[in-house]
């Protein structure tokens, strides 16, 4: 093996490998329930971004997991045709040689998109490939291919015939620059406010897209740099709505482009919001109940909804009166385009419209009954008031890439037109009704690219080529079709913002078409953002390119940093120097993986595959082992099962940190360190137990670590004894089918006692500046077992310690033979008292210079006791105490206790010299 692990060389290798063997399809039915996951389609024109690396991370996790559990599993990948944005793209790339659309003709510019698809489309696939997507690709799917048009075309006439689908005039939202309308969920408004000087010489303009939180604004912020807000900087304005005060900041978080630069903060309600009150000792006022009702912090406004009432009515938004007689404040709400940026124009036109509210009931019916379940179950809400709420949807766009609208019209027949599933439909229904020799004209719109992809779940996988009548609720599936194994879904993962703008369309057209709603379980993600909480852009210079990332960190330690430390719904601080952490994690695995197939090489090989793991180790062959190795096993039994609740229940944040932890910290140093010796003992026995557990706990960990990081862990699977092919397909270590996994709970505690005493020796070591390369006595006084249990594992313990060998003496607590180790430790004997049954006692005076001691904590105290002056003295003055913001002071008031804590400790240390 290699001495430090290479990805580049591992990673291409094993993902073709994997698909050559088919363990990317689902298995055939074995009477499991099959798990089923349809991939959120990107833009077939796009670019991986760490928003994809999430999400492939999620639910490769996920498959991997129920794969191993032995469920038949399906990952269904594809792509959107994204109508406004892929137009976009190549109009200007067109422009850019000269060409303009219009000029091309409908015809002419479409097949310069499939062209351009043709060559760009699958860079986005091949990009999800390298992050080791698991997902099944001879089921990959395209918005736009021959049997999603197909069902596109028969979900929109269904509800043509079902009355769901009219055409009218109405204001629409028109954006300029596409030359289209959009959705209202495409409009993003910002407020704008003015937030009057307290001195009464005039006011800051604030935009903002959060206006239900200004009761709790603690400051407004403005960038260093922003030569038009420079003056205001340390003054005071005061809040719309109240009379409370705060101070204006400088901070280069704000984007000086957005809005009008100026950036309203409540640290309590929003997660950047709340780095910056960190880092400048901001207060945290909230003013949400957890029920998103205003609290008693909101003064008159306390009960009130935060969204019926501070954003759809706007009422407290706007005071009877201004804050201060020369400023009167004002709020104004300016649409804008979320994928363009211009302001959006209201504009009456003809466009097409579904009716939503009875779809509407159905969708929320389907979460109110728990058919579906929404994690983080606080989105419940959000998609309440959105279903609740609902607006018909205006799913006609003014464009030529997409669905085109299946409507014919009647030119000679003004008013008249044709709902059908093809153009030959679309005639006979005309001739029959106006005769022969009818002139048919297609509308020249496209659907909506949600309309499509609102279908997704179903129309992947045989909607409505295998139901029967062309609707499940008429009858079902075949028996052993696509369309009966794998719907409805088995989980909709997907990020938080797009809970409207997709999965609830999925569950209302599902529920409207199947009769069942299309996944069991919805889980958001939040979004990533940089180390600071800030939303990464290339402006900033914070962007973390996802690509660039596998190339010198490799695949696996950008998914685990992705999903370590992540809870559902919340937003996802990412650093590189949290996957360089990772990145030694996977260095760490293999060498502690390298160090063990070394002392395996020696061996026959047929001993050697017989140390490969064929299943949990039972309680008998538990309780034959010695301590360390009761110990670890027991530890290790305790990991598989809480790893295995936690992804069976979506947890998977702390089950990879739990992983990681027991590796690094329990496996690699202690039990590993502690096998060397044991290894290397005359007791072959003892040797031969510990090569074995060395090896059962580490397959163990690779299986559970197998979903976060596939790569490493099938390369050394592949490198330790084993059975089967692949560990992609190996069981999981707890099988549902399976009782629990012993356990030894006595052994867990004598073992931690154990540590402890390590630790405490090593902390006395480093108090006392013991150098590190002399070896220290010790006396150990324990209760009978313990006692029994130090003296067995003597040797491993002095060396972890660093004990002289020999040198670590066991005496039972309270025996005469203690009462003499006591006596002949002297009176200079550090006593460490580590736990109930447990003594140390280090003679080791002789190994401390304690003059030089006495002079370095005597420069420490002179130096502690000057600053803690100077502090106490600014803390009674009344200019400061007085006039300074009460986070400073608090601040000032936490450092001086932290200093005469330093103090006490560098007193006692002295005392001890």
């Amino acid at each position: 093996m290699a001495k430090q692990y290479v990805p580049a060389e591992v990673e291409e290798r094993l993902y073709a490998w994997w698909e050559a063997k088919g363990y990317f399809k689902p298995a055939p039915d074995n009477g499991k329930q099959c798990f089923v996951v349809s991939m959120p389609p990107p833009n077939v024109t796009g670019r991986l971004h760490m928003g994809h690396a999430m999400f492939v991370a999620l639910e490769d996790i996920m498959a991997r997991f129920h794969r191993m559990r032995g469920h038949p599993t399906l990952w269904l990948p594809g792509t959107d045709h994204a109508g406004i944005a892929t137009q976009m793209l190549v109009e200007r790339d067109l422009k850019s040689k000269g060409v303009e659309r219009v000029a091309l003709g409908r015809e002419g510019f479409l097949d310069k998109v499939w062209e351009w698809k043709e060559e760009y489309g699958g860079a986005i696939t091949a990009q999800i490939r390298r992050l080791g997507a698991s997902c099944d690709w001879s089921r990959e799917r395209f918005t736009l291919q021959p049997e999603l048009c197909e069902a596109v075309t028969e979900a929109f006439v269904t509800l043509h015939e079902r009355g769901l689908v009219y055409r009218g005039e109405y204001m629409v939202n028109w954006s300029p620059v596409l030359g289209t309308a959009v959705s209202d969920l495409e409009v993003d408004y910002l407020y704008y406010f003015d937030y009057p000087l307290a001195d009464g010489s005039g006011a800051i303009p604030v935009a903002t897209t959060r206006p239900e939180t200004i009761l709790g604004d603690a400051c407004v912020c403005v960038h260093p740099e922003d030569e038009r807000y420079k003056e205001f900087v340390g003054k005071l304005v005061r809040v719309p709505g109240t009379q409370r005060e705060v101070p204006v900041i400088a901070d280069d978080y704000v984007e000086r482009e957005f809005g009008t630069g100026a950036l309203k903060v409540t640290p309590a309600h929003d997660v950047n919001d709340y780095a910056i009150g960190q880092r400048h000792g901001l207060p945290l006022l909230n003013i949400l109940n957890k029920d998103a009702t205003m609290n008693e912090a909101a003064g008159k406004y306390a009960g009130l909804d935060r969204y019926a009432e501070g954003r759809r009515r706007g009422s407290w938004l706007r005071p009877p009166r201004p804050c201060c007689p020369q400023v009167e404040e004002h709020t104004q709400r300016v649409p804008r385009s979320q994928r363009s940026g211009e302001v959006i124009e209201p504009l009456v036109s003809t466009q097409w419209f579904v009716k939503m509210g009875g779809m509407a009931g159905k969708g929320l019916e389907a979460v109110r009954s728990g058919e579906t379940k929404i994690l983080p179950e606080r989105f419940e809400k959000v998609y309440f008031n959105w279903l609740e709420n609902i607006q018909d949807w205006c799913v006609s766009r003014q464009l030529w890439w997409g669905h085109r609208i299946p409507v014919w019209y009647v030119d000679s027949a003004p008013g008249k037109y044709y709902c059908a599933r093809s153009e030959e439909e679309a005639r006979k229904r005309a001739e029959a009704e106006l005769g022969p020799g009818v002139v048919l004209r297609q509308d020249d719109d496209v659907l909506d690219t949600w309309f499509s992809s609102g279908l997704w779940p179903f129309a992947t996988v045989g909607w409505p080529q295998q139901a029967l009548g062309g609707d499940l609720t008429g009858g079902g599936a075949p028996a052993g079709s696509d369309l009966a194994r794998f719907y409805p879904s088995s989980v909709m993962e997907t990020g938080y913002d797009i809970l409207f703008f997709w999965v609830a369309r999925m569950m209302m057209l599902g529920l409207e078409f199947t009769g069942k709603a299309p996944f069991h379980t919805i889980y958001l993600h939040g979004l990533v953002r940089d180390a600071k909480g800030q939303k990464m852009s290339k402006t900033k210079g914070n962007v973390v390119d996802p690509l660039d990332t596998i190339d010198t960190m490799g695949t696996d330690a950008l998914r685990l940093s992705l999903v370590t430390g992540v809870t559902p719904g919340q937003d996802v601080p990412l650093s590189e120097d949290k996957i360089q952490a990772n990145r030694n994690f996977a260095n760490k695995l293999w060498n502690t993986a390298r160090f063990l197939t070394i002392g395996l090489a020696d061996l026959p090989a047929e001993q050697r595959q017989a140390l490969a793991v064929t299943g949990p180790l039972a309680e008998a062959d538990l309780a034959a082992l010695a301590l360390p190795e009761r110990y670890i096993v027991s530890r290790v039994h305790a990991l598989a099962t809480d790893v295995t609740a936690q992804l069976s229940s979506y947890d998977f944040g702390p089950a990879g940190q739990s992983i990681y932890s027991f590796l690094w910290d329990e496996y690699a140093d202690w039990y590993l360190e502690i096998s060397k010796g044991r290894i290397a003992s005359a007791d072959a026995r003892a040797a031969a137990d510990a090569r074995r557990t060395l090896v059962y706990v580490l397959d163990t960990c690779l299986r559970l670590l197998h979903p976060y990081m596939p790569f490493i862990t099938e390369e050394l699977w592949q490198r330790l004894p084993h059975e089967g092919e692949s560990i992609m397909v190996a069981d999981w270590p707890l099988m549902e089918e399976a009782g629990e996994l012993p356990r030894d709970a006595a052994a867990e505690a004598e073992f931690a006692s154990l540590q402890a005493l390590v630790r405490g020796i090593r902390n006395a070591r480093a108090e006392y500046r013991v150098e590190p390369a002399k070896k220290v006595a010790a006396t150990v006084l324990a209760a009978p077992r313990l006692a029994a249990a130090v003296r067995s594992e003597a040797a491993a313990l002095e060396v972890l310690a660093r004990v002289a060998t020999g040198a670590l003496l066991v005496e039972e607590a309270g025996s005469d033979a203690a009462a003499a180790a006591e006596q002949a430790a002297g009176e200079g004997a550090v006593r460490l008292i580590l736990g109930d049954g447990l003594e140390v006692l280090l003679p080791i005076s002789d190994l401390v210079d304690a003059d030089k001691e006495r002079a370095r904590l005597g420069k420490q105290q002179t130096k502690l006791e000057a600053d803690i002056g100077k502090l106490e003295a600014r803390l009674s003055s009344d200019g400061f105490a007085g006039k300074a913001p009460e986070a400073v002071v608090a601040k000032a008031r936490n450092e001086l206790a932290d200093m005469k804590t330093k103090l006490a400790a560098v007193l006692e240390g002295l005392a001890k010299l």
